[in-house]
């Protein structure tokens, strides 16, 4: 127990040192922590994070970052498409929640910059918190599972009806998988690992698997195997040899009979096996189940079929394709958050499942894409503005050589392919969050001085 202290107590020591070369250290690292917990906490540490870069400015450490302006134009952008938006008024409701990406970018810009080690240290106890939560949830599972002998208690989330999840609905598994993730890859490339860092590693993989986003998992052993055969000091050594081996186990995983069938099954067959999650929770029995190849093609589909997750997004891209020529939204989109009356028209049309005794219905979905939503509702220039951040972040992460910063940037753009993350408050937090730590002031070599995107 002694042991435990002195060692809590160094590492608090370590913190508020830190925060004595920076003022903006302790406020970034508590507004991190506090994503998955309420949105008033997290709230409050985005409020003290303001006022600390503000009381801590300094004209000597301000100066223009491109990498930093990219989020703040698309703040502004938001803001302008009210002038135009479909509907107005759930265009101004969305603007108070997508402030982080003007605050904390701005927040940034006047705070100093992080060294590399500063950065490092605040990913690493956001690491151990995201190990907390992990043991937190798993125990919670494990009571209820005790309690109620339902073993849907291990997995996904929990849905209107019920919570009978690993984690809360609010939360949302797939976000929880993102969060973790990027701590998994904080454990996994140390280079120099305790049997504690294998144990966490583990731990945080195995409850990435448990949260059941088929997505994130892929990406993650995706990026895993990357990070084994061409960033690991072995592979340096043996980069042609890897190149080859890798090139093959992606050859035989893909080449596979049964992973095959999977795909083909997922385009051409009525199945409620999907790669991506369901969108409506408590589908009834006897329901037919559209295809990939049905959601793009049919003319009509009757109350009776459901969607599952991956032929959802294909039918919601096919109805953005749609409004592209139906409506005038090419340069301006139809308003921030104002997509949903579009939606809802297309549902009608369709004659798709509205809902019923409180259970959503398909027209309440938005486009579970990013990339769509962005183009949907702030037009061509809000989509540019998106996709110049993911090259600026993935261009940063490659000379940067931080496989911690690579992964959040691969495992961003995967996931923007499927959600709508950054029109949900803990999202856009995350991501700009981030997106503003790893690439602000960064260094490109250690040996050189800090140079900016």
């Amino acid at each position: 127990m002694g042991n435990i202290y002195n060692y809590l107590k160094t590492v608090f020591q370590n913190l508020l040192k830190e925060n004595q070369n920076n003022s903006s250290f302790l406020p970034t690292l508590l507004l991190l922590v506090t994503i998955p917990l309420l949105y008033a906490a997290n709230n409050i540490a985005l409020g003290l994070f303001m006022v600390f870069a503000i009381i801590g400015f300094k004209k000597s450490n301000f100066y223009w970052q491109t990498s930093l302006l990219l989020p703040i134009g698309l703040y502004l952008l938001m803001v302008i498409s009210y002038g135009w938006s479909i509907d107005p008024k759930s265009t101004l409701t969305a603007l108070s929640k997508e402030l982080p990406l003007l605050l904390i970018p701005f927040g940034f810009l006047l705070m100093k910059n992080f060294t590399r080690e500063q950065k490092v240290k605040i990913v690493s106890v956001y690491s151990y918190s995201m190990v907390l939560l992990t043991g937190f949830f798993l125990a919670r599972a494990a009571i209820r599972y005790l309690i109620t002998l339902d073993s849907r208690v291990f997995f996904y989330h929990g849905t209107n009806e019920d919570d009978f999840g690993l984690v809360p609905k609010l939360l949302n598994a797939i976000h929880v998988s993102v969060f973790v993730g990027v701590a998994f890859f904080y454990f996994f490339t140390k280079e120099k690992k305790s049997k504690l860092d294998t144990v966490f590693s583990l731990l945080l993989f195995g409850f990435t698997l448990l949260l059941s986003s088929k997505n994130i998992i892929l990406m993650v052993i995706l990026l895993s195997l990357i990070q084994v055969f061409f960033f690991s000091k072995s592979a340096h050594k043996l980069r042609l040899r890897n190149l080859i081996v890798f090139g093959l186990l992606i050859a035989l995983v893909f080449s596979v009979g049964r992973i095959k069938h999977r795909f083909q099954v997922e385009f051409q067959t009525n199945t409620d096996k999907s790669l991506s999650a369901n969108v409506i929770e408590g589908v009834p029995q006897g329901v037919h189940y559209v295809s990939l190849k049905e959601a793009w093609t049919n003319e009509i589909f009757t109350p009776n079929d459901y969607f599952p997750g991956t032929a959802f997004r294909v039918y919601q891209f096919r109805i953005f394709t749609e409004l592209l020529q139906e409506e005038a939204l090419f340069f301006k989109g139809l308003g921030l958050n104002a997509s949903t009356p579009k939606i809802q028209e297309k549902a009608q049309q369709y004659n798709l499942f509205m809902g019923y005794d409180g259970t959503e219905g398909y027209q309440t979905k938005n486009f579970h894409n990013q990339y769509v939503q962005n183009f949907a509702e702030l037009g061509f220039f809000g989509f540019m503005i998106l996709l110049c951040m993911l090259i600026i972040n993935v261009k940063n992460a490659y000379h940067s050589k931080d496989f911690v910063h690579f992964a959040f940037a691969i495992l961003m753009i995967s996931l923007f392919l499927t959600e709508s993350f950054l029109w949900r408050q803990r999202g856009v937090v995350f991501f700009t969050l981030l997106y503003c730590l790893f690439n602000s002031g960064i260094s490109l070599k250690k040996s050189e001085p800090d140079q900016v995107v």
